[in-house]
């Protein structure tokens, strides 16, 4: 899996970039970690996972402006950013299919709802935009979908690459649709044989 052309962005610009001088202990620590398709930024605190994204993201600044709305953002790991690197790293390795983080869901109750309903989509499997409506049983909410499709900031764990056009074809992805294209196929393929290799083991209950 190709980590592609994108250049990597400095995690410590985009925190020095956020306004506001940092005055006294951060609440949330910020720091980032390498994969096989470019360095992802995890943010957290001492007991949940507030936001991952891959590095080039364009709204990620944004992302970052509104998190340090909601408490200071410094550099730092906690014992929640180390588990979900770790599964992170699992899951590149085919090793896992699923997570188990605690979350932190920064959005509206539809937003939330949509999120959630992304959760139960499984690993190799796709879905559209209006099935994706239909599930949560907005049918006629399709394009409010898309839009909270697009706005999830946790990615890969909460896996909005799953979702794709009606008629099949790649939509929008903010972290490119070259990335959006090797996670569904490292998971159509890339689990596949994770699975083969474990035999009935289920490689998503891994710690």
């Amino acid at each position: 899996m190709s980590a592609g052309p994108d250049p990597q962005a400095d995690p410590g610009a985009l925190l020095a970039a956020l306004p506001g001088p940092p005055q006294g202990p951060a609440e949330l620590l910020a720091a980032w970690f390498d994969t096989p398709l470019g360095g992802m930024i995890a943010v957290a605190d001492q007991e949940r996972l507030h936001l991952l994204e891959f590095l080039e993201r364009a709204a990620l600044p944004a992302e970052l402006r509104r998190l340090a709305a909601r408490g200071r953002i410094g550099p730092g790991r906690t014992a929640v950013t180390d588990r979900t690197e770790a599964q992170i790293a699992g899951y590149f390795a085919g090793e896992r299919a699923a997570f188990d983080l605690p979350l932190v869901l920064h959005g509206t109750d539809f937003q939330q709802q949509v999120w959630r309903e992304l959760q139960r989509l499984s690993a190799g499997t796709t879905t559209s935009y209006a099935e994706l409506a239909r599930r949560i049983g907005r049918p006629s909410a399709v394009r409010a979908v898309a839009r909270a499709n697009g706005a999830n900031q946790i990615a890969v764990v909460i896996p909005c690459h799953r979702v794709i056009g009606s008629d099949g074809g790649l939509t929008g992805y903010g972290g490119g649709l070259w990335r959006k294209q090797a996670l569904i196929r490292h998971e159509a393929e890339g689990f596949r044989v994770a699975k083969g290799r474990a035999g009935a083991e289920n490689p998503g209950e891994k710690a």
